[in-house]
């Protein structure tokens, strides 16, 4: 079929000689921006039904205003992440709560270009850009980035003094726990952390690989717990999930001789994840070792336990940096913003025996 005998899509032009309107007046009955009368819009509206024609054009609108109608979200490691993790999820719901006095769309970006042709950091027709922490690999965007004139707004990362912040208490946080299992008598603590880098590396971590560490929730966790036990053994898991959990709680459970009577996981999935692993082995759970996590989240799969841990504001996290790119948006200066966790104790923290 020749392009050329395609049928075209109808204008408003068409709608508007359709029901014997002005394009302006159309144009009013679409954008719903001035009063019309009801016999105007039902004219209008049945003309474009008649037409088929479903609204006015995005691309047109966008040439018209400069923007695209759309913030790009960037997110560390696989997008799939967004959908399965219980801590995005909300914190995604918050950001589009944030977003909604724009009327505007979320798209989901790697922090690292994909296939070959897709959007990237650098290239996507968006007009702001949220950074869910911020990687070495979204650094190096992050200048042709501002090139464009964008308003950047990061989630629990450090972009630069120039972007705004929306950070949490991780590192007060963690040493609230900390010193929750301090109070309860236990000194031999271990950790299991959340990955050091974009490597995802598991395995025992020692000073210089905490030393090359660049996730900075990771390290601010860590400093809090070992504020109060400055000599925890840590090991790294491979991301947030039960069973990078259960891996790690296997790795610092399985030698008797060097069992910790407690263990701080940096999430609540890592928490549970160590649960199994000492139930494998025969522990009980608080009786033999203590967990805590670290997020507030449901957490399936546990028993009767209720998981000691810090329960952090991802909804409010989410909205405050919609609201800031929203500000921005609006040629209204941004603020940084940094927001409280709230300790939760439950039954998987106890006295070590004896």
């Amino acid at each position: 079929m020749d392009p050329s005998d395609a049928p075209r899509r109808a204008t408003l032009a068409d709608v508007a000689r359709a029901a014997g309107v002005s394009p302006s007046t159309a144009s009013v009955v679409f954008s719903g921006k001035t009063k019309v009368s009801d016999a105007t819009s039902r004219r209008v509206r049945a003309a474009a039904d008649e037409l088929g024609y479903t609204g006015p054009d995005p691309l047109a609108a966008s040439l018209r205003t400069g923007r695209s109608g759309i913030v790009a979200v960037v997110l560390e490691g696989q997008l799939r992440a967004a959908f399965l993790d219980p801590v995005t999820i909300p914190m995604m719901d918050g950001l589009a709560d944030g977003l909604a006095s724009l009327g505007a769309g979320i798209l989901l970006l790697r922090d690292e270009s994909g296939e070959e042709g897709a959007p990237s950091l650098t290239t996507a027709p968006v007009d702001a850009v949220v950074l869910i922490g911020c990687s070495g690999r979204t650094r190096a965007s992050l200048d042709i980035v501002r090139s464009r004139g964008l308003p950047v707004v990061v989630i629990e990362g450090d972009a630069g003094e120039d972007v705004p912040q929306i950070s949490l208490d991780n590192r007060h946080a963690a040493e609230v726990i900390a010193r929750h299992i301090r109070e309860l008598g236990h000194d031999r603590v271990a950790v299991v952390a959340l990955p050091l880098d974009a490597g995802h590396e598991r395995g025992l971590i020692d000073p210089e690989r905490w030393a090359s560490a660049t996730v900075d929730v990771t390290r601010d966790r860590f400093a809090g717990v070992t504020a109060v036990f400055p000599d925890a053994r840590a090991v790294a898991a491979g991301g947030s999930s039960i069973d990078e959990g259960v891996i790690a709680g296997r790795t610092l459970l399985a030698d008797p001789e060097h069992r910790p009577t407690a263990v701080i996981a940096q999430s609540d999935l890592l928490a549970a994840g160590v649960i199994r692993a000492a139930e494998e082995l025969g522990l009980r759970v608080p009786e033999d070792v203590s967990v805590a996590g670290f997020d507030g989240v449901t957490v399936d799969g546990i028993g009767p336990h209720v998981l000691t841990t810090m329960v952090q504001p991802a909804v409010q996290k989410g909205r405050a940096a919609g609201e800031q790119v929203a500000r921005m948006l609006r040629g209204e200066a941004a603020e940084s913003l940094d927001l409280t966790s709230t300790f939760r104790p439950g039954t998987t923290t106890a006295p070590p025996r004896g």
